[in-house]
Formats: C-alpha cells, sequence, structure tokens
C-alpha cells in the first residue's frame, strides 16, 4: 500500500501526464486490462480517462481496473484515474519512504 507521502508524490508525477487510455460505453473488459498492464510495466504511472457515455460510474471503473491489473489507485479526479504500478522491468520512479 503507498503512503499518504508517496501518494503526494505520484500525483505530483502525474499532474503533467495526458491520460493514455479512455474508459467509454462498453467500460472496462479483458483487453483494456491487458494493455493497461502492459502500459503500467513500461510506464508505472499514467492516467485513464472515463468518457461521458461509460456507463459504470468511476469508482465501479476504478475498482474494476485496479483489480485487473493489480496497480495501486492514486487518485480519482473528476473523470480521471490515476493509476501506478511498480516496474518489474523498466523502474522510472523512486517513491520517497
Amino acid at each position: 500500500m503507498l503512503t499518504g507521502k508517496q501518494k503526494r508524490f505520484l500525483r505530483s508525477e502525474a499532474h503533467h501526464l495526458n491520460p493514455i487510455f479512455q474508459v467509454g460505453k462498453g467500460g472496462v473488459n479483458e483487453n483494456m486490462i491487458k494493455q493497461i498492464s502492459d502500459a503500467l510495466e513500461a510506464r508505472e504511472l499514467f492516467k485513464v480517462s472515463i468518457l461521458q457515455n461509460c456507463e459504470d460510474d468511476k469508482d465501479t471503473v476504478a475498482d474494476e481496473l485496479v483489480k485487473g491489473t493489480g496497480a495501486e489507485l492514486v487518485q480519482v479526479i473528476g473523470n480521471t484515474i490515476v493509476l501506478y504500478k511498480e516496474s518489474k522491468e523498466n523502474k522510472k520512479l523512486r517513491l520517497p519512504n
């Protein structure tokens, strides 16, 4: 689990990022979870935006993504979810203790 300090650090790191995935009408599916898992391995931290036509609420989408990918939920802000998962191969971020 992430500490408050680590979440603050990750939020500041994610601030300038643009969402690289969008969850729309179909909601979260297996294919999306696989793509997001691969992207987490490559990037460790990114944003997912939830489109207006998404039928699930943002907390449900965030839960499904966290369960499916094993990532940590950094924050849900507006219609954007910030996810973090430590990379095995491509460690880029050093979290504060």
